[in-house]
């Protein structure tokens, strides 16, 4: 392109003031409103995943089903007869070589950290206070890698050696315990074990906060009869999205089941498909909205400007010269809208994580505006403003120099 090109498409901007200050405000409009919402749709996107991540694994090593045969036995007269093993009611699916298999997970160079972990049923009891519970049997330097529950403490410390135990805020509050007192776990109908409640956690869910516990995993084994048994193994990897196919590529490593989060929580990636698409369409159709807007005013641009056009063209201006002037206009117009509308849109971010709160004063989930997301809203306006100025500039280097000055 040619300096002169630049400088008529200057030329014409500023003489169409009024025009030009509409065309740069609904560009602007259309890139804040961009930002601003892909912002928030990406905060909320986020603070769901955080929120249901944090509690969970990506990858959970969970115990093969096993399922008695069913004998079959001739009878008399050529009858045959089936007889059924009921399974021991209190019997806990358990995994026996989780060392093996956490070896063979470390070998993985997309798994972070790896912990086992022994779980059950059981209930909590202090004076007349029976509250069921879930224990949770850890080795807390691996599990911390895996849930962080150090961050999550309100009061006390993650230790559970010597009979300690960890439970959530929820729990301690029915059993009005607190750090240093002792609470009784009921497994079963005759066995009770006695813990020193050593730290106490919000993780932000009423479940867990209400019946999660911490024990170690020796205890835990002990508890449940477990021997040197888990009944499952978690997983963390480097990107979350990933842990789907990570899971398919570490299941023939064993015979226990392999489950990645995505395959647990279905409707949460429903959810999080919905609103990228959400997202799509919002930004595609204010881009329409602008595009529109902007291939209007050069429109006009090119009937106010038809004289000059066609003294251009007169002067030996080509066809190319033209419609670049125009071209200039429309980028220049997409350019300076997504600069003046990322700003805008930060700006909005910023006044609704000030603003929009939850009643205890803590914001809602928070907005904050990648720079990626501002290059592509300046492409994207930059790229709108191109094609929208296409129409009106083959329309001006189309027009006979004779006849626009004449008609001018």
């Amino acid at each position: 392109m040619k300096p002169i090109e630049f400088f008529i498409a200057y030329r014409f901007l500023k003489e169409g003031r009024s025009q030009t200050g509409l065309i740069f405000a609904g560009a602007t409009a259309g890139v804040a409103v961009i930002v601003f919402l892909t912002s928030l749709i990406s905060g909320l996107q986020q603070s769901i995943i955080d929120q249901t991540m944090g509690l969970q694994a990506h990858i959970i090593v969970e115990p093969e089903e096993r399922t008695e045969s069913e004998p079959l036995y001739t009878a008399r007269h050529g009858e045959y007869v089936f007889s059924r093993v009921e399974p021991r009611p209190a019997r806990i699916d358990d995994i026996d070589d989780w060392r093996l298999i956490i070896d063979q997970f470390d070998t993985e160079p997309e798994v972070t950290d790896v912990a086992p972990i022994a779980t059950g049923s059981a209930s909590a009891v202090r004076g007349p206070i029976l509250e069921p519970i879930q224990i949770r049997g850890v080795q807390p330097e691996s599990y911390q890698q895996i849930i962080d529950i150090e961050d999550r403490l309100l009061r006390g410390e993650f230790r559970v050696e010597e009979q300690g135990a960890v439970i959530g805020y929820e729990l301690a509050r029915e059993l009005d315990v607190d750090v240093g007192d002792r609470m009784r776990v009921l497994i079963g109908n005759d066995d009770a074990r006695s813990f020193t409640v050593r730290g106490i956690f919000d993780v932000g869910a009423g479940t867990p906060n209400q019946t999660w516990v911490f024990v170690s995993l020796r205890e835990s084994q002990s508890m449940f009869d477990l021997g040197d048994s888990v009944t499952g193994i978690e997983a963390v990897v480097i990107d979350l999205f990933d842990a789907d196919a990570i899971a398919n590529r570490l299941q023939p490593l064993t015979e226990h089941d392999v489950v990645s989060w995505q395959e647990v929580n279905q409707d949460l990636l429903r959810a999080l498909r919905t609103q990228n698409a959400s997202t799509i369409l919002i930004a595609v159709f204010v881009a329409i909205a602008v595009a529109l807007g902007i291939a209007s005013v050069l429109v006009v641009t090119v009937v106010q400007k038809r004289g000059q056009v066609g003294v251009l063209r007169a002067m030996g201006a080509s066809m190319g010269t033209v419609q670049r002037v125009f071209l200039i206009q429309g980028a220049a117009v997409g350019l300076v809208g997504s600069i003046f509308g990322s700003i805008l849109g930060f700006a909005l971010a910023v006044i609704f994580n000030d603003h929009i709160r939850d009643e205890a004063g803590e914001v809602i989930f928070p907005i904050e505006p990648s720079p990626s997301i501002f290059v592509l809203a300046c492409l994207l306006a930059t790229i709108t403003g191109l094609l929208a100025a296409i129409v009106p500039a083959r329309r001006a280097a189309k027009l006979d120099p004779a006849d626009a000055i004449t008609n001018a």
